[in-house]
């Protein structure tokens, strides 16, 4: 399997993680929001709003494109910093996800 083909498959088991945890039905954030320059949106996003409508969409992107893949990601810590606070199984089900689309892009 191509690592494209593969970082399809991971986001969408991402995109059904967050589905099934109920943090993908986020309000699509404002445009000026993507003019954040801060990591993950921090100032201008929750961390679901920026996965969904940010790294998903772009990691999707780059997928249909089959463009380069960034050099590395590493957002599962801040998954899990973001969700210190939430039901332990949740946490785990979503760094667990994310963490495989980090994996994916970093060894490709």
């Amino acid at each position: 399997m191509t690592p494209h083909a593969e970082l399809d498959q991971a986001l969408s088991r991402l995109e059904a993680t967050l589905r099934s945890v109920d943090m993908w039905n986020t309000p699509h954030p404002q445009a000026e929001a993507f003019n954040s320059r801060e990591p993950f949106c921090v100032d201008t996003m929750e961390l679901p709003q920026w996965l969904r409508y940010v790294f998903i969409a772009r990691l999707q992107a780059l997928v249909d494109a089959k463009g380069p893949m960034p050099a590395t990601c590493d957002v599962a810590p801040a998954a899990e910093a973001y969700l210190q606070n939430a039901r332990p199984s949740t946490r785990r089900l979503v760094v667990e996800a994310v963490a495989e689309v980090d994996r994916i892009v970093t060894e490709a």
